[in-house]
């Protein structure tokens, strides 16, 4: 099983971010999480939410950091707010699974307006594949298996 660690080493970019070593324009940040906007981004706002502690992904996830994703939805939340989102009826937040993840540190996917979302990032951020999974799918599956599947 995946354990959390405290530091992903030097070959972690979201650690390198998270340690202040990148120029990466940070937009929100607090004692535990940061946020930024994706360098590849998937719709007209797209913003990374990631814990400052190395997780490697979604899968790595336990009950205990059930409190830590909530709190990262909330900072997705308020980084679409900030950046004036109109309708926050028109979001999608999630992960990608492993394999799929491109960086292996956690990070929630923020990304709006979903419905005007190309059809590449449908594919890439979609509901209905099996590479992207929904934070709601997430914080439900911790809570009713104690994992994510």
């Amino acid at each position: 099983m995946e354990t959390a660690e405290a530091s992903g080493g030097e070959d972690c970019p979201f650690c390198e971010i998270a340690n202040n070593k990148s120029d990466t324009e940070i937009l929100l940040s607090d004692d535990e999480l940061l946020c930024f906007r994706d360098v590849k981004p998937g719709a007209t706002h797209h913003y990374l939410v990631i814990p400052r502690t190395h997780i490697s992904s979604c899968k790595a996830l336990q009950p205990v950091h059930i409190p830590l994703v909530e709190h990262m939805v909330q900072m997705g939340w308020r980084t679409l707010e900030k950046n004036k989102v109109s309708d926050l009826d028109d979001v999608r937040m999630g992960f990608h699974v492993p394999p799929f993840s491109s960086v292996p540190h956690l990070h929630l996917h923020t990304l709006a307006p979903a419905s005007k979302m190309n059809l590449k990032s449908q594919l890439h951020y979609g509901p209905q594949t099996h590479w992207f999974i929904t934070v709601d799918k997430v914080l439900t599956q911790l809570k009713t298996r104690g994992r994510v599947n």
